[in-house]
């Protein structure tokens, strides 16, 4: 069983990878049936070491061929197997209809589920759909998905949770909701976003020994943050600096009663190593801001003017918490955008961009799904449908960087593969922590990394300090919670 590889790959391509394997290589197409079929029963054996009696739910295809196989692996290992088919045996072809024939020969038939049988097994085995399914499950599929998920039994899905789709993460109406998911060749991207990491448990992965050099033959569709290699970016500093070294950061936002955005965002800038912040605001809310964070430069702006100078000086400029949507943030959008200053846009002040349709190529936009829905002109839920393609049209019409937050965030420039960010949790819905995220990739900014350095290692940096911060419970967690480990996360080793 293999580590998992950063590199995501989309259905299809992981069928090619397959058909390389097969056609090029040489290796016979039930030899990877087999090596799968073991792959899943090894983590059976290390994960369930007490089960005795495990149910394999079969369907069509080599998805059910890999079930057939583990089913002939735990009879011959002495577990008590049973196996249900809802697909016509009869219709097997090729390498799944020899596993089932290899299954057969042992003696055994296949079974019907019955209501107390769930109640019965210590693991079910879900070989159902696989990646070929594209379409919404219904019929006796659905219903024993259903039967498979309201059961308090164990699952393993084999490749991929029946009804999830292994390209985007979504439903096809009802998938099973695995506790471990075995995925074969190529780690599917669907597995990391959307629906995906609630219905596929923990993963594991094995490539099935198919040769390295396939790989080169079929490009990835996505790749994995990998935060042990970023970090690495972020190296010692030479003793003899100052504050101007590290950039100054130009916060904006904060509409009447929400002065507290642009506090998170400029505190968050300045644990990540931000030289200087300085915040321009409704002129009620200087005070308080100063009294909450004295190492922040507070600007009172009545009208909504940002001073040339702050412009001229400013390393980067985050336009966005707090803002609101009336005439006082569009004035200052107008001004920011006739700067040519690295920028990152997020809240509010994508609300108003929605309305424009000009590309850059010197700003960051970070939007969750419902800001991305404005600004593609969709639903929320058509976006979580298909987060890769969203976050890539993203990048088409507006250009720059492009941060689609959410369950699996996604990173997006021109002609570079999307990234996906694996680390996070639950505990992070909460307000505020998009404040902290354009603060902290804004500070990476303004300290000489490019936006897409900038992105890639903010967005890490956030959900890896999220993590640490949930280790004492999801449940209450603060976005400010996330300042004491964001310092200990940009000051590795």
């Amino acid at each position: 069983m293999n580590s998992l590889p950063d590199q995501l790959y989309s259905a299809s391509a992981t069928r090619q990878l397959d058909e390389l394997a097969i056609k090029d290589f040489k290796i016979p197409g039930y030899t990877l049936m087999t090596r799968a079929g073991e792959a899943v029963f090894e983590v059976l054996q290390n994960e369930f070491p007490l089960a005795r009696r495990i149910l394999v739910c079969c369907g069509a295809g080599n998805n059910a061929g890999d079930g057939y196989v583990v089913a002939r692996l735990a009879h011959k290992a002495g577990l008590d197997v049973d196996v249900l088919s809802l697909s016509d045996v009869s219709q097997l072809t090729g390498d799944a209809a020899q596993a089932y024939n290899d299954w057969k020969s042992l003696g055994h038939q296949l079974i019907r589920i019955t209501p107390e049988l769930l109640d019965q097994v210590d693991v079910v085995i879900d070989a159902l759909l696989g990646t070929g399914v594209d379409r919404e499950v219904t019929g006796e599929w659905k219903l024993l998905i259903e039967q498979i998920n309201y059961a308090s039994v164990p699952v393993i899905s084999v490749d991929i949770p029946s009804g999830l789709s292994a390209d985007t993460g979504a439903l096809f109406g009802v998938a099973v909701k695995s506790d471990i998911t075995v995925s074969f060749i190529g780690l599917k991207k669907g597995l990391y976003t959307s629906m995906g990491p609630d219905y596929a448990g923990r993963l594991f992965f094995d490539d099935l020994d198919v040769p390295a050099a396939a790989y080169k033959s079929v490009s990835a569709d996505a790749r994995l943050l990998n935060w042990d290699r970023l970090q690495a970016q972020l190296v010692a500093r030479n003793k003899n600096t100052h504050k101007n070294d590290f950039g100054h950061l130009l916060v904006i936002g904060g509409e009447h009663s929400m002065a507290g955005a642009v506090r998170l965002a400029g505190e968050a800038a300045l644990r990540s190593g931000a030289g200087l912040v300085t915040i321009i605001t409704r002129p009620e809310h200087v005070s308080a801001i100063n009294t909450g964070c004295p190492e922040l430069m507070v600007i009172g702006s009545a009208k909504g003017q940002i001073p040339d100078q702050l412009l001229n000086e400013s390393d980067c400029i985050v336009l966005g918490p707090g803002l609101g949507q009336g005439a006082w943030a569009m004035n200052l959008l107008s001004q920011v955008l006739q700067s040519r200053k690295p920028k990152l846009l997020d809240a509010d002040a994508l609300n108003l961009l929605s309305s424009e349709d000009s590309a850059r190529d010197d700003w960051i936009l970070t939007p969750h799904p419902g800001e991305a829905a404005r600004l593609l002109g969709f639903s929320t839920h058509e976006i979580q449908q298909n987060r890769f393609w969203s976050v890539d049209e993203l990048q088409q019409q507006y250009g720059g960087v492009i941060v689609l937050k959410g369950c699996g965030t996604l990173v997006k420039q021109k002609d570079d593969v999307i990234e996906l960010c694996p680390y996070g949790n639950p505990g992070m819905a909460t307000a505020g922590m998009g404040d902290v995220l354009s603060g902290i990739i804004a500070a990476l900014v303004g300290q000489g990394f490019s936006l897409s350095e900038a992105a890639r290692l903010g967005v890490c940096v956030h959900a890896k300090a999220g993590d640490l911060a949930a280790l004492k419970g999801q449940r209450g967690l603060m976005a400010s919670d996330l300042f004491a480990e964001i310092r200990t996360l940009v000051n590795p080793g």
